[in-house]
């Protein structure tokens, strides 16, 4: 939702040309969340969704970071300084999201490790 409010904060800004981050991050988010809730992540198990989703999430917080800075300082109309502050609480959003994600990535990966050595040699 945070996404798509600062999609339309920049189009109606004069920093339009920075509409493009948040409308592929709002996208990518809820390609995420239609393929949780239809348990897509069970169904493809040889894509790591919680790698996919610790992605969008550090790449999310980047990005918006950098484009909320120039869009707070170069611009000066409403529109560009409303879409900069919400990319900066989207960007502590996305920082959160990336440390729930995180946690949820280790014990993914700790559980892909965990199998024993003698399960593989009888295969």
């Amino acid at each position: 939702v945070l996404s798509f409010i600062i999609f339309i904060c920049y189009i109606a800004s004069l920093a339009a040309s920075f509409m493009m981050a948040p409308l592929l991050e709002f996208l990518l988010a809820l390609f995420l969340f239609f393929a949780y809730a239809s348990k897509l992540n069970e169904k493809f198990k040889g894509v790591h969704w919680p790698l996919a989703d610790f992605l969008r999430c550090v790449t999310a917080a980047i990005i918006y970071f950098a484009i909320s800075i120039a869009a707070v300082s170069k611009y000066s109309d409403g529109a560009s300084k409303a879409a900069g502050v919400f990319g900066f609480a989207a960007t502590i959003v996305f920082a959160v999201d990336f440390y729930i994600t995180f946690n949820d990535l280790v014990t993914f990966l700790k559980q892909g490790s965990s199998d024993s050595p003698e399960g593989h040699k009888t295969e």
